[in-house]
């Protein structure tokens, strides 16, 4: 997806088990992001650096939605474990992550394999994305510092 793209209507299920659709938050912000691994250094410390200005961000009108492979039961553990109060969707069929086009091929030390894109989708009152967020921009630990200084400066 780009710039300028719908979000898909049906996001998917949450730790809770909850469907999540894009109609659940017409007239509000979102901040809709993919990561690789439940549990891992860069997905719990982008997930904490979220939970950390969700008040912020709220503030700011957005909601936050994670999105990652993983079962429900490993997002709810996920979610009890580091206090993250946003839905986790559990896309273990992959359905939504390719949809957005954050499933693909990744290299890491030389070794080619597929699989999640760490990216960023800042989606509209009308669930247009309005900004991406790429991999390589991402900090983990300070991503929501990321989002906050293009929400409040545009950059």
């Amino acid at each position: 997806m780009n710039v300028g793209d719908k979000i898909p209507e049906i996001l998917g299920r949450d730790q809770d088990g909850n469907e999540i659709k894009a109609e659940d938050y017409r007239g509000r912000k979102m901040v809709l992001y993919s990561y690789p691994k439940a549990n891992t250094s860069g997905c719990t410390a982008e997930a904490c650096s979220l939970q950390a200005h969700k008040q912020e961000l709220e503030a700011a009108g957005y909601a936050i939605i994670g999105v990652s492979k993983d079962k429900e039961t490993l997002q709810k553990k996920f979610a009890e474990a580091n206090g993250l109060e946003f839905p986790l969707i559990a896309d273990t069929d992959t359905t939504l992550l390719q949809q957005l086009g954050c499933w693909g091929e990744k290299v890491a030390c030389g070794r080619h394999t597929i699989g999640i894109l760490r990216t960023t989708y800042l989606v509209n009152e009308d669930g247009v994305i309005e900004k991406i967020f790429t991999p390589k921009e991402i900090k983990t630990k300070i991503h929501a510092e990321q989002i906050l200084a293009y929400v409040n400066g545009g950059n």
